[in-house]
Order: C-alpha cells, then structure tokens, then sequence
C-alpha cells in the first residue's frame, strides 16, 4: 500500500509525531494508522496531540541581518524551562528568526489571515482563472490551489524551511515537540525593515 502524505499528516495530527517516525510506523504497518499508532508506542514515543501542559516557558530571539538593513523578534513558547534551553529549542528559534528575516511571513498560520483579506484574494483569483479562460466548473478547484500557495508564501508555519526546504515551518515543530517531550508554540514575531511602513 503506497503510504500518502494525507496519511502521514492524519497520523502527524493525532499524535503529534515528527513526520519520519509518522511515515515510518505507516510503513511497518502496511498503512494502517491504529496499527502505526501501536508501534509508535511500542517504541516508546510520547504522543504529544492533545497535550494538556500549557506552554508557558519559552525563549524570545533577536536576529538583525548583517547589512543591519532586517530585523526580527520572535518568542517561541514551550512547557518547562529546562526545554526552552535545550541546544535544540535555542537552534530551532535562531534558524526560524533568519527563516523570518528572509521569508517575510506576514502572519504564523492560515488561521491568523483576517478573513476579509482571504475574500480579497480569492476574487483576485478567480478573476485570474477567469481571464486565463478556465472553465467555470474547475474555477473554485483553482482558486483552492492558488489559495494554499498564498498561505505557504505568506504564512510562517506553511513556508518550506530554510534549512531543509523539503519541509515546512510546521513539519520542523512536529519534529522538535517530538524531540523534547513537550509542545512548542510559535507565539508571535515582529520583523522591521528599513524604510517599510
């Protein structure tokens, strides 16, 4: 059974699990996502979805671009202190800081993208799939496409990262929630550019 990228993030949501060990437990067991979840245990990881700790600790990181030109803020928050110094935690924030002085997010995930800015660019595309001549029928499907490309351009945890573009900000979380044992939230950021409004 050919092991789907759906299936992997199904298994990813419900357990909080980093990607590989998601789609390595699929692997093992032919696809079936309760018989992967039985194996994930078997090996002893922790799941994490659903965890009740509050992440309350946390690290904020300051990054200026060497032309002095770029400046970033983020605070990532995490559940206890001794995770948030973690040489993992601290790497992790320093590499999504540059991430956000190169990237240019406007917002942390697609549910914080007011909605009236998602009314705005879906009639942009439309408009675009219209003039392009598509068929009104496969119009909406395009525009869902073109939409999820807006939020991976413009939404932190849907960009590829920088260190290994094969996997998003979010994947990136996933593995080092898993990683620590606890849940890591990325809370807010602020990037300044000379001369920008």
């Amino acid at each position: 059974m050919e092991i789907t990228l759906e299936l992997v993030k199904k298994l990813r949501e419900e357990t909080g699990l980093g990607i590989m060990d998601c789609k390595q437990a699929l692997i093992k067991a032919g696809g079936d996502i309760e018989k992967a979840k039985k194996i994930l245990r078997e090996e002893g990881k922790e799941f994490l979805a659903g965890q009740t700790r509050a992440a309350q600790e946390g690290r904020v990181e300051a990054y200026i671009h060497h032309s002095g030109k770029i400046g970033v803020l983020v605070e990532v928050n995490t559940a206890t202190d001794f995770a948030a110094n973690s040489e993992a935690f601290r790497e992790f924030i320093k590499n999504l800081a540059m991430q956000i002085a190169a990237a240019r997010p406007r917002w942390i995930s697609p549910d914080d993208v007011p909605q009236e800015v998602i009314e705005q660019e879906k009639e942009i595309l439309r408009k675009q799939a219209e003039r392009e001549g598509k068929p009104a029928h496969i119009v909406e499907k395009i525009v869902e496409g073109r939409l999820q490309k807006f939020f991976e351009e413009n939404c932190l945890l849907k960009q590829p990262y920088v260190r290994d573009p094969n996997l998003k900000v979010e994947d990136v979380v996933g593995e080092l929630a898993a990683k620590l044992g606890e849940p890591v939230v990325i809370r807010r950021f602020v990037r300044f550019q000379v001369g920008e409004e």
